[in-house]
């Protein structure tokens, strides 16, 4: 271990380096943190991979899924061909991998534009949950440099050489540029060659923990820092250029108009366009605005035709470095013809200081309807800015003069992790934040609970259930999130599980919205049969008092019908169940919330109580079916099991610990006798003496080394459980078997270099009897390094989890698109996921190890006194 280190440093170092080594200029700019993710404009990836396609599968697996195969053909040949829709997961036509990806602009729920790190405007997600990946080239920011009168310079920031608006100055020389991301916020910075001037662009969104009012908002800033370092003053201008639209080919279907707007109060004034896009579905207004200040000069073109040369427009602004500022509005667009407009700003800069241009970008799409267009949502947003699509002026307005109050609260929340009190690396910071950017591009939605909705399913609070307008979930809005933006459904729960972390820990409110909305669906059932693709069997849609796959599918009608996932029934899954239990345990002890606490215990029993039946040979420990039967979906299972044995336990261990909260005696016993013996029959048939084996089926590969076999004990940990009474398993076992990961999953799997493989054979090589055994999946990684660290061995968990940030953020090019999994060589899997939001999970284990050991009343020693005080808090 010790002659490893210095090369270990050495190798992460050099990684990041690699990005920035095209950089040719001294200048850093205005202001940039040292912390992030940072690239130069000129950067080329070198390994360029494929998404696994149908075509991946190896023979050995192909006879094993031909069925699969074939039924997979004829639903997806009906769902595209027929019913002209877009398949859930559509396996013939992955997204091709393009490493350009930014940070996303916008709040939280409100639809999302990317930007790429070279400046482009190029996935777009305005319909709700829908992506499409579409860079408009007219999107962009022009400087116009002026002295004495005269223009000297105008140039597109952009490094692009496009085929059209050749009218314009193209092809900035990225080798003077470079992007750094700490999210929610990035920044560019141009170093204009001959000009001795450098700009420095920073993009701020309001993701603002627990705030729930201003992360909600679809808007974000840029402000422009413009340095001069010459002797003289020079006037500069800053042009933005906005399409109305998004690249989709509505975008030319007629109807479409621009109009200038002028907003003044509190003594504020912002002036801009208003960009009307007027769809029969999901109509919006896109807004571009700037604030009017003393020595700013803030002009418009309404609307010019973003074809052509386009030179009518460029010249505009190089005459004076002003645009026109016509009046009125623009005529509606004819059907075939796209428009778009312009803002400028303009200041001038005295000789060698500083000065700055502001700009704000919104988008106002209040109310939305998914793909079965049966019900209409309003976004959060609106709770704050009205349903009349009229808001983009006031959403400017409040942008403008509030977004250094945003940047405050992000630094305040940002600085104790950035200051290293921990002495963390600097890949974890950057990793640790710019991952969050899922929790806003997840395809995310956060709507207003109607007035009429009842979440409870039915089952009112008499009979043990739910109440219909659950009080967390009134107040702060419904939430989902995709499974990943080319995996589309949403809140996949068996995902959620290790995302969940982000959520809880930064807008808890939003996390157990989502509890409540699981809970609600657990009691309720829809028995409609159709065929799940991998069995070919029929049967219902959805059993009842088992946790749901997912709340559904943007392109249908989420909340209503739910589990789009067909390929495995997943009521016979293994892993949901117990999912939410542990989950709920965990949420309780971070929020100390009782209310949620009384409505999830009767939940939590129906959910065991299903499980139960899993337990075929009653020794208190259930057995996998012999299929794929929980997250790890091609990877087959049978008997007891490592992954949900442990599950299993973990989820006994916190139902004695809330019975006892809940005061129920009787319940603890129950579950206390469960727990004991299960848990000697865990060890009996699974303990090998090093780890966990997989599962104990006795085939060859029963005693492959699973990655994620400490799953149960994490959350144990993560809730202030897992020693003393509330304890499944033995503290040694578990080092013992964290070590055997680390030596074999991790650093005998790519040189140490790419997180731990799922499976990993004692010998050595991965264990390759399924699609997904010999992948790394790097949401799994984050919370394995969670786990070690709560067990103290903190140097392997960062070392683990720094292998999949470098892979995916420095060597694949997959900034802001971590995907669910990729393998040692050539593909990856499903881009733009959720699961690796389970980064924070890491945090949770540092903060938590970090204030040493828990107190006696979190480990429940003297459990019912502790019991009846949490039950009577109310926070």
């Amino acid at each position: 271990e010790v002659g490893s280190e210095p090369q270990r440093d050495d190798w992460g170092e050099k990684s990041s380096a690699d990005l920035m080594s095209r950089y040719v200029s001294k200048e850093m700019g205005y202001g940039v943190p040292k912390e992030g993710w940072r690239i130069c404009l000129a950067h080329e990836f070198k390994e360029k991979r494929k998404p696994f396609q149908a075509k991946d599968v190896s023979l050995s697996n192909v006879l094993e899924h031909i069925g699969l195969g074939i039924r997979y053909l004829k639903w997806w040949y009906k769902k595209t061909q027929v019913e002209k829709k877009a398949p859930f997961i559509d396996m013939f036509g992955a997204q091709p991998l393009r490493q350009i990806y930014g940070a996303p602009l916008g709040g939280i729920g409100g639809g999302t534009i990317t930007r790429g790190w070279r400046g482009e405007f190029c996935r777009w997600q305005l319909n709700p949950g829908m992506y499409h990946y579409k860079t408009v080239t007219a999107n962009q920011f022009t400087v116009c440099l002026r002295r004495g009168g005269q223009t000297v310079y105008q140039q597109v920031l952009s490094v692009e050489r496009p085929p059209t608006l050749q009218g314009w100055n193209w092809g900035y020389c990225g080798e003077y540029a470079f992007y750094h991301a700490l999210y929610p916020r990035a920044w560019t910075v141009y170093h204009l060659p001959g000009q001795n001037v450098t700009l420095t662009c920073r993009q701020i969104s309001p993701v603002i923990p627990h705030d729930y009012q201003d992360s909600s908002l679809p808007v974000a800033v840029f402000v422009w820092d413009i340095e001069n370092k010459n002797d003289y003053a020079l006037d500069v201008s800053i042009m933005f250029t906005v399409v109305n639209g998004s690249g989709h080919k509505d975008d030319k279907n007629g109807g479409h108009w621009n109009e200038p707007f002028h907003l003044e109060k509190e003594g504020e004034a912002v002036s801009g366009v208003l960009l009307h896009h007027c769809t029969t579905v999901n109509p919006y207004t896109m807004c571009i605005a700037a604030r009017e200040q003393p020595d700013r000069e803030v002009s418009h073109q309404t609307a010019f035709s973003p074809k052509g040369t386009c030179s009518g427009l460029w010249s505009d602004l190089i005459t004076d470095g002003r645009l026109d500022s016509p009046t009125g509005s623009s005529p509606p667009t004819p059907k075939g013809e796209k428009v778009a407009a312009a803002l400028a700003v303009g200041c001038s800069v005295s000789a060698q200081s500083r000065n700055t241009l502001e700009f704000c970008l919104s988008w106002d799409m209040p109310k939305i309807t998914f793909g079965s267009r049966e019900r209409e949502h309003i976004r959060r947003y609106s709770r704050y800015f009205g349903t009349k699509g009229d808001a983009s002026p006031s959403l400017s307005h409040y942008a403008l003069t509030h977004y250094r109050q945003w940047e405050k609260s992000i630094e305040e929340w940002q600085r104790p992790i950035l200051q290293d009190r921990y002495s963390l690396p600097s890949w974890y910071k950057s990793a640790l934040f710019n991952e969050l950017y899922f929790v806003v591009d997840g395809g995310t939605v956060w709507t207003e609970l109607p007035e009429d909705a009842d979440v409870s399913g039915g089952v009112r609070s008499e009979d043990g259930g739910l109440p219909a307008q659950p009080a967390v979930v009134k107040e702060y809005g419904r939430f989902a999130y995709l499974e990943g933006q080319e995996y589309r459904m949403y809140n996949t729960y068996d995902v959620h599980f290790y995302a969940s972390f982000a959520l809880i820990m930064l807008w808890p409110k939003l996390a157990l919205s989502v509890q409540y909305d699981i809970a609600g669906s657990v009691v309720h059932e829809d028995p409609t049969e159709r065929m799940h693709l991998m069995s070919g069997r029929y049967s219902a849609v959805k059993a009842k008092n088992v946790v749901p796959h997912d709340i559904g599918d943007p392109d249908d009608e989420p909340w209503q019908r739910v589990n789009a996932y067909l390929i495995h029934d997943t009521a016979d899954w293994k892993d949901l169940n117990l999912k939410f239990v542990l989950q709920v345990y965990r949420d309780f002890h971070l929020t100390q919330d009782s209310q949620y606490l009384r409505d999830m215990w009767p939940v939590c029993q129906a959910v065991m109580e299903s499980e139960l039946k899993f337990d075929l040979d009653g020794d208190g420990l259930i057995e996998n079916s012999g299929y794929a039967d929980q997250t790890y979906d091609g990877w087959t299972v049978t008997g007891p099991s490592a992954y949900c044995g442990g599950l299993w336990l973990a989820s006994l261990c916190v139902m004695c610990k809330m019975a006892r909260l809940v005061d129920n005696e009787e319940t603890y016993q129950r579950y206390r006798d469960l727990l004991d013996r299960g848990s000697a029959a865990f060890d009996k048939l699974l303990w090998n003496g090093k780890y966990y084996n997989y599962d104990s089926s006795g085939r060859d590969l029963s005693n492959s080394v699973m990655s994620d076999q400490c799953a149960g004990h994490w959350f144990l940990r993560a809730s202030g459980l897992g020693e003393g009474e509330y304890q499944a398993f033995p503290k040694e076992k578990i080092q013992s078997a964290l070590k055997s990961v680390f030596d074999l999953n991790v650093m005998s799997f790519a040189g140490g270099q790419m997180g731990a493989v799922n499976g990993m054979r004692p010998e050595g090589v991965p264990d390759r009897s399924s699609v997904q055994s010999d992948e790394v999946w790097i949401g799994v990684v984050y919370g394995l390094a969670a786990t070690m660290i709560h067990e103290g061995m903190k140097e392997e968990g960062m070392r683990t989890a720094e292998g999949c940030y470098r892979t995916v953020w420095e060597r694949l090019g997959m900034a802001f698109q971590t995907p669910e999994a990729y393998c040692e060589k050539g593909i990856y899997r499903s881009l733009a996921y959720m699961r690796p939001l389970s980064v924070w999970a890491m945090q949770l284990a540092l903060n938590t190890s970090e204030k040493g050991q828990t107190t006696s009343a979190q480990t429940g020693s003297s459990p019912s006194s502790a019991g009846l005080r949490l039950i009577g808090y109310r926070p």
